[in-house]
């Protein structure tokens, strides 16, 4: 069944290409499909267009309808196109000609917009809550291993003193300003397309607002050319936060495979937890790590290839529009998984301490004794210089003392002001 049949036959290989993987990729948005249904069908009937008696029949199938998805017996089979198609189709069959007006003033277009804009709205709020969750394991671990000393690194040279806890709780820090892009992307979810039709609006008198507040959207998106321009930024605006949190994640992921390293040696995780190697008997590789690093790498580029497919459309629908399904669902599942085995592996790290007694770390101590000789009265300049002889000469002598004072320093590291931020930026979105 096609929605848009007009009693002629598309070749086969026409409709396997233009179907694309749809029936599979629509089982993730059919929930959504159902409830656009329900709030269009109340909407038709307070409108005029649907009797009482036809509203509770239709609501009645599209109820048995959500029960199906809930316990995945629901089926796209290859006889329908898509999701649209198929649960018309349920209502036809189960409630017979009346089943038929259920389409009256919208199209297929703006129900996708609706689906896509239901789901978006789920998905960041359970990424939200993944990421919240991560947020915390990292604050406790750096709360946890304050006290542990552990190299910083510019250019991956040996720097200045780090701790453990300040690199768990950067992390953390930098996961606030992710959940500040996903908060702007719930935002841009949560405005009502429906009632755009083909992306020009109807002549029937239908009620917009009545179908935003069913659907528990904060906004309706008024202008129905803006509203199906949504098809592809709404897309774009999601993938650039979740490349935010990507970025964040792969970062770590790096430190996290250098620090493992026996040439690091700074943590550690259970045997279980690391992979082998099929001819190295000793090998415990972060393949964890590496492919959190890899997905969310990918996960960064998804905003550029939106654009690509985008960016030279002009305004109305386009079938280009389709693709951009498959990597966008794709990505969120990726995201959700990275989330969710970063946390897990991180309640089981093994941080190893003592690392800067090893004699190759005294140089990350010159900065403390440039300050130290400052605070004492002489010029940084002149300080600078005096330490920088006295290492050329082989005369430098570590004072592995310190003593950071300033927010967010190793000494004090602001959790608690950390934690008050994160709340701050989280309410933005309930």
């Amino acid at each position: 069944m096609k929605l848009w049949d007009k009693g002629y036959t598309t070749e086969n290989i026409v409709e396997r290409f233009t179907v694309g993987n749809d029936r599979t990729l629509d089982l993730k948005l059919a929930k959504y499909d159902v409830l656009g249904n329900m709030a269009h069908a109340k909407m038709l009937n307070k409108s005029g267009f649907i009797t009482d008696d036809e509203l509770a029949q239709m609501l009645n199938v599209l109820e048995e309808i959500l029960l199906s998805i809930k316990e995945g017996t629901f089926e796209i089979e290859d006889e329908f196109e898509d999701v649209h198609s198929k649960i018309e189709h349920v209502l036809i069959e189960k409630v017979g000609e009346s089943g038929k007006k259920i389409h009256t003033a919208r199209s297929r277009n703006d129900q996708i917009l609706v689906d896509l804009h239901l789901y978006s709205k789920v998905e960041i709020k359970e990424i939200i809550v993944l990421t919240e969750t991560l947020f915390h394991t990292l604050l406790r671990l750096a709360d946890e291993h304050k006290g542990v000393l552990l190299p910083g690194y510019t250019h991956l040279q040996i720097a200045m003193p780090s701790s453990f806890g300040l690199w768990f709780s950067a992390y953390a820090e930098s996961l606030i300003d992710d959940i500040t892009f996903l908060n702007a992307a719930y935002q841009i979810a949560d405005q009502n397309p429906l009632g755009s039709a083909a992306g020009y609006g109807t002549s029937f008198p239908i009620d917009r607002k009545m179908t935003t507040d069913l659907l528990g959207f904060k906004q309706l998106k008024y202008n129905v050319v803006a509203a199906q321009m949504g098809r592809g930024k709404l897309e774009k605006s999601v993938t650039f936060a979740l490349a935010s949190v990507g970025s964040t994640l792969a970062k770590m992921s790096m430190d996290v495979c250098l620090y493992m390293s026996q040439n690091f040696n700074f943590i550690g995780f259970p045997k279980e937890l690391t992979t082998g190697s099929s001819i190295m008997p000793h090998k415990q590789n972060p393949d964890v790590f590496e492919l959190i690093r890899g997905k969310c790498n990918k996960i960064q580029n998804l905003p550029t290839e939106i654009m690509a497919i985008t960016n030279n459309l002009p305004s109305g629908y386009h079938r280009d529009l389709q693709l951009l399904k498959e990597s966008f669902i794709d990505a969120i599942e990726s995201m959700k998984g990275c989330l969710a085995v970063s946390d897990f592996m991180l309640q089981h790290i093994v941080v190893k301490a003592d690392i800067l007694k090893n004699p190759m770390y005294d140089y990350l101590y010159s900065v403390e004794m440039v300050n130290k000789l400052v605070m004492q009265g002489m010029t940084f300049r002149d300080a600078y210089k005096q330490l920088g002889q006295d290492i050329l000469e082989g005369k430098f002598i570590p004072e592995k003392e310190i003593s950071h004072t300033h927010e967010g320093s190793i000494g004090n590291l602001c959790l608690d002001e950390i934690r008050n931020k994160f709340k701050l930026v989280k309410q933005a979105i309930n």
